[in-house]
C-alpha cells in the first residue's frame, strides 16, 4: 500500500510539475526567493498554496564537490533511491543550467536555477526546477558532502 501511495504521489507530482508554476509573475511582487520557507520538494498549487510533495526528512542530499563532472548535487528519495532522484551540476547561487529528474523510472530533462547554495553538511540548498514553463522547487539540507 505504501508503494502504491508513493507511486500515486509521484504521478501527481509529475502532472503538477508539468501543469503548475511555482513562482512566476512580476519580479517585484513575486520574485524567486533564496530563502527556504518549506523544506523538501514543493510546488505552488492552483489555489496559490505551497504543497510539499516529499518532505526534506524523506530525501537525502549528496553534494559531490570532487565529482569527475565538477561539483554536483544528487537528491533522492531515501527509501526508494532508484525510483525518485534529481541530479544537477548547477550548484552556484544564481547559476542556471540543466538537470535530470527521475520519477518512477522516467527521466525528465529539466531547467535548474540555484537560488541558494551550501558547502557543508546541514547547510541549505534551494533549486527552482522548471520544464515546459512549469515549476517546482527543492529546498533541502546537505546530508553528505564528498
Amino acid at each position: 500500500m505504501k508503494t502504491t501511495m508513493k507511486t500515486l504521489i509521484l504521478l501527481v507530482f509529475t502532472l503538477a510539475l508539468f501543469n503548475c508554476d511555482n513562482d512566476d509573475g512580476d519580479p517585484i511582487t513575486s520574485p524567486n526567493e533564496d530563502v527556504c520557507n518549506f523544506q523538501g520538494l514543493t510546488f505552488l498549487d492552483t489555489g496559490d498554496n505551497t504543497q510539499t510533495l516529499i518532505p526534506d526528512s524523506e530525501l537525502t542530499t549528496d553534494f559531490f564537490y570532487t565529482s569527475s563532472n565538477g561539483p554536483e548535487v544528487e537528491i533522492y528519495d531515501t527509501a526508494n533511491p532508484g525510483d525518485f532522484w534529481f541530479v544537477t551540476e548547477v550548484v552556484e547561487a544564481n547559476a542556471s543550467g540543466v538537470g535530470r529528474l527521475n520519477i518512477g523510472g522516467t527521466i525528465h530533462n529539466v531547467n535548474v536555477t540555484c537560488q541558494r547554495t551550501g558547502s557543508a553538511v546541514n547547510e541549505e540548498m534551494r533549486f527552482d526546477v522548471t520544464a515546459n514553463g512549469l515549476e517546482a522547487e527543492f529546498c533541502v539540507r546537505i546530508n553528505e558532502y564528498h
